[in-house]
């Protein structure tokens, strides 16, 4: 007997990835984790036994919804919005894997007004309720329809009032010119 014994063989190996991972020994693609064999034919012809030993991490995401007056700064990338939208970033998880953040972001703006008046002596503004004695630009903040800053600017002009007195002695009866008034007494 010219006896000649061939051996089986065996392997393993241990793979992580992120969502999926494909097999080269198999070509099959793999989405969970566990351990995978696959048999074959070594060089000699005997079965040859591979096991993958697999870690799949997965990816991750998350929204969040927010709303400012004029602008936001996204705390998770530092960049500052000024128009509403849908914004997105990514970043890696604590497995290394793909995470992505989805801003839902709505921009309210603030708002301006101006008005101008001219009045007599003093002026009180609807706006605060404020009552002015002078001329000058005043400005009064609140909140706009979208819980914004709404600055208003009075642009006022305060015209004064004046008085005169004359001395006058007539007999029986005086016109006075200002008024076309006659006075008996």
């Amino acid at each position: 007997l010219n006896l000649t014994i061939n051996n089986s063989s065996s392997s393993s190996m241990s793979a992580s990835s992120c969502d999926s991972y494909s097999w080269g020994a198999n070509g099959v693609t793999y989405n969970a984790s566990g351990a995978y064999t696959n048999t074959s034919l070594n060089a000699a012809g005997c079965v040859n036994t591979e096991t993958l030993n697999l870690t799949i991490n997965n990816s991750s995401s998350s929204s969040m919804s927010a709303s400012s007056c004029d602008s936001y700064t996204w705390v998770a990338n530092g960049v500052t919005y000024n128009a509403s939208g849908a914004y997105t970033y990514t970043s890696l998880n604590a497995s290394g894997c793909l995470n992505t953040e989805t801003l839902n972001l709505t921009i309210n703006n603030s708002s301006s007004s101006s008005l101008s008046d001219v009045a007599c002596d003093s002026y009180t503004w609807g706006a605060n309720g404020v009552t002015y004695n002078a001329s000058g630009a005043y400005t009064n903040t609140s909140l706009n329809a979208a819980g914004c800053v709404n600055t208003a600017t009075l642009n006022l002009t305060i015209n004064n009032s004046s008085s005169s007195s004359m001395s006058a002695s007539s007999c029986d009866s005086y016109s006075w010119a200002a008024n076309g008034v006659t006075y008996n007494a």
